[in-house]
């Protein structure tokens, strides 16, 4: 038998396996999906976990049900791409390969700052947004919230929360001069102004010295706090990281056309592991999983794959509270409740795929 694993049940892992399932595959195939969590978790949506504004039964999804498909769930230790095996830390059961998939996302990048991981919550992954949405809904009234970094990330919990805790003081530190900088101007000011309707304090030119348990030094100025949130930054996953492949400024594994390691063309990456021009985003994910999927059907059928066609990413879109958001639609910049709805038709269109 032949054995294809997929190792994470994220965005492109998930596309990956759907994509081939869609197929006949060849009777000597065994495919096997590892994942520390016994369903698919919809990270974009875990802002919402870590404000408590949504179940958590409503960001999550089962993996498909298929005879042709066993999975397994653990916390992986090493992969050992010399002995084309995968360790895990829970048990001495070792798991080979003959064909891999790494697709393990990535994790917060503190910047080697002091403090910064010991004393800070994240939204990176289920269980730590899940235990960011516990310290943020025992906050007693008036209690401060401090949330660094002011991307995509940053601004969606920080109005998240603020929907979810009128009382709560939230202060949000961006490192730039304007919130969102790699939208349209006009995103910005909406934005911004949005912040400002609905108190939330930014401050601008930000630059964390040190972290505390109880506060966050920023230009020389510590802010008592209650929670402080990280959203400034990530980095391909640890495991990736340790990997002997060659690999871009940001850590990220260089691939070539058909996403294969040239060093090892048996192994594949996708997501947030594999260098691209692109940002990370879900929908990146999962148009690379698209690919790989067309790839590995040909490689498994014994055939040449075809060059896979240039990405075509559709936009971003954010949210503002449940009824308000921004977003580049049809190559425009959108603000207001129409692109909130178009961000919540994605996820339902996601959750039936």
């Amino acid at each position: 038998m032949r054995r294809m694993v997929i190792l994470g049940g994220g965005y492109g892992g998930l596309r990956t396996l759907l994509g081939m399932l869609e197929h006949q595959l060849p009777n000597d195939v065994e495919i096997t999906l590892v994942d520390r969590n016994p369903y698919h978790s919809i990270k974009t949506e875990f802002y919402t976990i870590a404000a408590g504004t949504v179940a958590e039964k409503d960001v999550r999804l089962d993996f498909p049900e298929d005879k042709r498909v066993t999975y397994f769930y653990g916390e992986i230790k090493k992969i050992d791409t010399k002995n084309e095996q995968i360790l895990f830390s829970d048990t001495s059961q070792t798991l080979p390969y003959n064909y891999l998939l790494i697709g393990l996302g990535c994790e917060d990048d503190y910047h080697g700052i002091e403090g910064a991981e010991e004393y800070t919550h994240s939204v990176q992954t289920f269980e730590k947004a899940r235990k960011t949405g516990l310290a943020v809904g025992n906050l007693k009234a008036y209690g401060k919230v401090t949330i660094v970094g002011a991307g995509l990330s940053g601004i969606e919990v920080a109005s998240e929360i603020r929907e979810s805790r009128k009382d709560l003081n939230i202060r949000l530190l961006d490192r730039g001069a304007s919130v969102l900088k790699a939208f349209d101007s006009k995103i910005q000011e909406y934005v911004a102004d949005w912040f400002i309707k609905n108190d939330v304090d930014v401050l601008h030119h930000s630059n964390v010295e040190y972290v505390e348990k109880d506060g966050v030094c920023n230009n020389g100025v510590c802010f008592v706090n209650d929670v402080t949130i990280w959203t400034a930054g990530v980095k391909p996953n640890y495991l990736v990281r340790e990997l002997p492949f060659e690999k871009d400024h940001q850590e990220k594994i260089i691939v070539n056309d058909f996403y294969q390691v040239p060093e090892q063309p048996n192994v594949y990456v996708v997501g947030d592991c594999v260098a691209s021009e692109f940002s990370p985003s879900a929908q990146l994910a999962g148009q690379q999983g698209d690919q790989i999927a067309e790839i590995l059907l040909a490689v498994l059928n014994n055939k040449q794959p075809s060059k896979p066609k240039e990405i075509k990413l559709k936009g971003t879109l954010g949210s503002l509270g449940r009824s308000d958001g921004f977003g580049n639609m049809m190559q425009k910049p959108m603000t207001g409740l129409l692109p909130r709805l178009a961000k919540s038709g994605v996820l339902w269109l996601n959750k039936r795929h």
